[in-house]
Order: C-alpha cells, then sequence, then structure tokens
C-alpha cells in the first residue's frame, strides 16, 4: 500500500491519503504481493508521512473492534516506521486508524500459515549484538566500523558474527546514529535484488530503531542499503528456520492488548502501571497473569513498546537471563502528554 500519488498504487492500496480520523480496509491478499488467502497473520513495515503531528496510527484484524492500542506515533510531522505482526480479519484484511491526516505506506516481508504447512518455526535466541559500526564498539570487519555512506550497500554473513545463528531467516532490531537525515534504509536478502521498500527512516537525523524479519541469502547473507551516510547497529533476538528442531516455536495470533501502562490514570495497576521506571531502572513484567489472556505456556511474544518520555535506549529480554547489551527502542525526543487526552497520544514506538 502506498497512499502518496504518483506512488503506481491504486483503489484500495493508493490515494487519497488518510483524513484525520479515519479507518481504512486493506484487503492484503488482494494486493500485488502475492500473500495466499490462507496466510493467518502478515510481518509488515508501516511507514507514515503526515503534513503535521500525528497522534498515533492502530493496526488491527478488519471485523474486531478497534483496539486500544498504538502501532506507532509522531508528534513532530517527521516521517516513521514501525514493524508489526497483525493478524488477518475478515477475507483476510486489516484496517488502519490514523487520529490525524498522514500518507500511509505498508511493506510486507512475510505471513503466517496453518501449523500443517510445514511452514517456518520461530526460534528464540538471546539478543547478541551482531554489528556495529561506531569506534571503540569492540566490532571489527564487516561488524564494525567504518559507518556507512551515502547511496552505500554492505552485506552482512550474519552466521560468520560473534553471534550463534543458523542461516535461516532472523528476527533483527536495525538502528541508524545518523549525523544528519536519513531519507531510508532497507535491508533484504544478499543473493536477490534490492527492493522498493523502506525498513527505517530518520529524516530529521535522530536515532531510529526497528524490528525486521529479513530471510537469509543462500550463504546466510543479508544486505543493508544507507541513503544517506549512518552508523549501523543490528542486534538479533530470534531466527525462522524448519520445524521440528529441539526449541521450536509457533505464532499464534492475539487480539492486540495493552499489557502495561505505566502513566497515571491510564487504568493499569500493579505491576503493569504506575509508577514509571526511573533512571537506568528495570522491572519484571508477568505477561500471562495480565489481563490480555495470554497463556502460560507461551514463551515468546510479539510487543509494541512505547516510551513515555525521552530516553537514550530501553532494552527488553528474558527474566532470569542477565541483562544483553542490546537496544530494543531509543526515543532522544519522545515528549508524553500528562493527562489522559481524549484518545492516547504517545511518542514514538518500536516493536519487538
Amino acid at each position: 500500500m502506498d497512499t502518496r500519488a504518483g506512488f503506481g498504487k491504486t483503489g484500495d492500496f493508493g490515494p487519497p491519503r488518510l483524513g484525520a480520523g479515519a479507518t481504512c480496509e486493506v484487503p492484503i491478499p488482494q494486493s500485488t504481493c502475492d500473500i495466499p488467502p490462507a496466510a493467518r497473520a502478515y510481518s509488515l513495515n508501516v511507514t507514515v508521512l503526515p503534513p503535521g503531528p500525528l497522534g498515533y496510527l492502530s493496526v488491527w484484524p478488519t471485523g474486531q473492534t478497534q483496539p486500544v492500542v498504538s502501532t506507532l506515533n509522531l508528534f513532530d510531522a517527521a516521517v516513521a516506521a514501525n514493524a508489526a505482526i497483525v493478524p488477518g480479519g475478515t477475507n483476510g484484511s486489516i484496517n488502519v486508524f490514523v487520529s490525524d491526516a498522514s500518507e500511509v505506506i505498508i511493506d510486507i516481508n512475510g505471513y503466517f500459515a496453518p501449523p500443517d504447512s510445514q511452514a517456518p518455526a520461530f526460534y528464540p535466541a538471546a539478543p547478541c549484538r551482531i554489528v556495529d559500526t561506531r569506534l571503540g564498539s569492540g566490532k571489527s570487519g564487516l561488524f564494525g566500523p567504518p559507518a556507512m555512506g551515502v547511496g552505500s550497500t554492505r552485506n552482512i554473513p550474519v552466521p560468520l558474527s560473534a553471534c550463534v545463528t543458523p542461516p535461516w531467516a532472523y528476527s533483527l532490531n536495525m538502528t541508524v546514529l545518523p549525523p544528519g537525515p536519513l531519507i531510508y534504509l532497507t535491508t533484504w536478502p544478499a543473493d536477490q535484488p534490492q527492493p522498493m521498500v523502506s525498513t527505517l527512516n530518520a529524516f530529521d537525523g535522530r536515532v531510529a530503531a526497528n524490528a525486521a524479519i529479513v530471510p537469509a541469502a543462500a550463504d546466510g547473507s543479508i544486505a543493508v542499503f544507507t541513503s544517506d551516510a549512518s552508523q549501523l547497529i543490528i542486534d538479533i533476538n530470534g531466527f525462522f528456520g524448519p520445524p521440528g528442531h529441539p526449541g521450536a516455536l509457533y505464532f499464534y495470533p492475539a487480539t492486540p492488548c495493552r499489557v502495561a501502562d505505566t502513566r497515571v490514570g491510564f487504568g493499569k495497576s500493579g505491576p503493569f502501571g504506575p509508577p514509571g521506571l526511573g533512571r537506568n531502572d528495570w522491572r519484571d513484567f508477568p505477561i500471562p497473569a495480565g489481563s490480555c489472556g495470554l497463556p502460560p505456556t507461551a514463551q515468546a511474544y510479539s510487543l509494541n513498546m512505547v516510551p513515555p518520555s525521552a530516553l537514550s535506549y530501553l532494552t527488553t529480554w528474558p527474566t532470569g537471563q542477565p541483562q544483553p547489551v542490546v537496544s530494543t527502542l531509543n526515543s532522544f525526543r519522545a515528549r508524553w502528554w500528562p493527562t489522559p487526552p481524549s484518545y492516547p497520544r504517545e511518542p514514538m514506538a518500536a516493536s519487538l
């Protein structure tokens, strides 16, 4: 989907842009991306280009009540992207709501199929840093300096990194630290042509992060392209591969639901509510004990994290394991609303 005029999409997948308070239905199996009707959920990247502040965008399965969740937020009228795993609803469609007017772009990099289809299983991994191009990061060769240049492409042989990873498909977190505007970053299997999609954007030169599920090339490599100069960090938290190996997990779509909200007045309490986390603070969230009805047998979660105030970085990891040297999101310029407005305005979000 691309609602911008002149970008080749029409009908349900093209212009006009969405107006303030608008909801549109996107029949993904009817798009040109060859997604089968049997797909039960989609791995998407949602990008917004609003003419002004955008309080929030929500995505959910068509036919269900709009949930009180946000998929992404953008208060300063820049360009932002966020990954989202969204179950398909009626006829495989999804709904998109925007609180304020915005162009909307939706890219897809995979889908979840019924268990009997021999689709890849998910194998969680201890979060690990694959690439860090900053000087002094401890990385070298293809996994370290120098920074990415203007219009540059780098192939990353993921299985050769310090992170133990089979050459399958990777669940990654991509972070950029550009010295100036970065129009877009794209990542894809290194033995395929570069696709016409973006993985993340940082038009105003901010530090930005986004999740990405990226299939591996035959040798396990992925390619990364940056339109403008930028430092690059790549963390991995799992991979998708053939079912039947020890530790294999399977994806179960759930109705989007807010697990925790540390803001006062937003309805959460106990370990899922106030107070907010302090500087260099951490908290355990017993997710199965929350109000979202998730079973205690769940072993991994598809989450969207939203920082309620500016912070250098936020990290999430399995309780009981050492804190890893990775970041889940960065929000150097986030801001929050002290009282509940007519709809929940929040700073930029990142998926996990």
